[in-house]
C-alpha cells in the first residue's frame, strides 16, 4: 500500500486529493494545526476511514514536519498548505512569507533529512505570473507577482527547482491556475459569489458586495485539478507543468451566469461596487496554456465554466435552504 502525507488537508484540495488518493488504495496521513478549534468540515466523511491518519503539525516548525515523514516514510508529499488567500497577503505579508514561502523550504527539508526518496509536490500557483508577460502563460513564461501570496509562491516554486538540481529530489510544481468547488472559502471571489446570490434570491441578503469586477481568470474545478496533481508524481522524470483550461472569464461573467443560474433577472439588482475589496496591485487576465499537460500527462478538465458556476450556485442554494439566517 502507498503512502501519501498532506499538508492542507482540511482545505478544498487536500479534502478533495485525500479523496483521490483514498479511492486508489493509498494510506493516507493529513497534517493539520492545533488550535482551540478543529476544523475538518471539509473532511468530515473521510474522518473514520480506516486509511487516514491526522498528524498534528505546523509549517512554521520544522520538527513537526521532520518527525512524521521520518516516521511514515511516504513514497509522496504534498504541500498544499499555505495563507492562500490573496487579499489577506497585504495585511498579513509576514506571516504569508513565512507559511507560504519558508514553509515550503522546512518541508523540503524534511524529506532531504528524513526520506529522500520521496516525491514531493508543490502547490505553484497562477498568481506568480501577476503582470503577465506573455498571454496565455506556460511553464516558461517569466513571473511578475503583483501581491505578497504570488511573491511568496514564487520562492516556494524556485527553492523546489533548487532541491530538484542540488539534491537529485523528485520535487515538482504544479502551476495551477484558478479551480474551484463548491468547498472553496467563503473568502474566495467564487465562493462569495455564489453564495451571496443564492442569499440574495432567498431574501437574505440584498447585495453581492464585490471589489473589480473585469479582472479575468481561468478557472476549473478543482476536483480534476488533484488529479492533475498525482499525475505530476507518476511520471518518470521530475517536471513541473502549468495546468488550467485554457479559457479566460471575468468576475462579471461569473456573476451574471451565478444570477442567471439562481433565477435572478437582472444581475445589477444583485450587485453592489465595495472598495475595500479592490487589490492594491491588480492581476488583470489570467490564461493557462495547458499544451504540456494534455500531451505529457493526459490530462484535460472535465468540467466546463457553466458546468461549474451551476455546480456551485446550486449548491449553495440548498445549503442555504437549510439555514434560517
Amino acid at each position: 500500500m502507498k503512502k501519501a502525507f498532506i499538508t492542507g488537508i482540511t482545505g478544498q484540495d487536500g479534502s478533495y486529493l485525500a479523496e483521490f488518493l483514498l479511492d486508489k488504495g493509498y494510506k493516507v496521513y493529513g497534517l493539520t494545526r492545533r488550535t482551540s478549534t478543529q476544523n475538518f468540515a471539509r473532511i468530515q466523511h473521510l474522518i473514520h476511514h480506516p486509511h487516514l491518519t491526522l498528524v498534528s503539525g505546523d509549517l512554521v516548525d520544522q520538527h513537526s514536519l521532520t518527525n512524521p515523514i521520518k516516521e511514515i516514510q511516504p513514497d509522496e508529499v504534498y504541500n498544499l498548505a499555505a495563507q492562500s488567500f490573496v487579499q489577506a497577503s497585504w495585511s498579513q505579508p509576514v506571516l504569508t512569507g513565512d507559511f507560504t514561502a519558508i514553509g515550503v523550504t522546512r518541508v523540503l527539508e524534511a524529506i532531504r533529512l528524513a526520506c529522500p526518496t520521496t516525491k514531493f509536490y508543490q502547490a505553484s500557483s497562477s498568481e506568480m505570473f501577476g503582470k503577465v508577460r506573455e498571454t496565455p502563460q506556460n511553464e516558461n513564461t517569466p513571473f511578475y507577482p503583483r501581491s505578497p501570496y504570488g511573491v511568496a509562491k514564487v520562492y516556494g516554486h524556485w527553492i523546489t527547482v533548487n532541491y530538484r538540481e542540488s539534491y537529485e529530489m523528485f520535487a515538482v510544481s504544479g502551476i495551477l491556475f484558478n479551480h474551484e468547488s463548491p468547498r472553496r472559502g467563503l473568502e474566495f471571489v467564487t465562493r462569495k459569489i455564489a453564495n451571496g446570490v443564492a442569499r440574495v434570491k432567498l431574501g437574505k441578503q440584498k447585495y453581492v458586495e464585490l471589489g473589480n469586477l473585469e479582472s479575468e481568470r481561468d478557472w476549473g474545478y478543482a476536483k480534476d485539478y488533484v488529479e492533475a496533481m498525482w499525475l505530476m508524481l507518476q511520471q518518470d522524470k521530475p517536471e513541473d507543468f502549468v495546468i488550467g483550461t485554457g479559457e479566460a472569464h471575468s468576475v462579471r461573467e461569473f456573476l451574471q451566469l451565478s444570477c442567471k443560474v439562481a433565477g435572478i433577472d437582472n444581475w445589477e439588482t444583485a450587485y453592489k461596487h465595495n472598495p475595500d475589496f479592490d487589490r492594491p496591485a491588480e492581476v488583470d487576465r489570467l490564461i493557462a496554456d495547458p499544451k504540456k499537460a494534455r500531451e505529457k500527462l493526459g490530462w484535460k478538465p472535465s468540467v466546463s465554466f457553466e458546468e461549474l458556476v451551476i455546480l456551485m450556485v446550486k449548491a449553495e442554494l440548498e445549503r442555504e435552504s437549510k439555514t434560517s439566517k
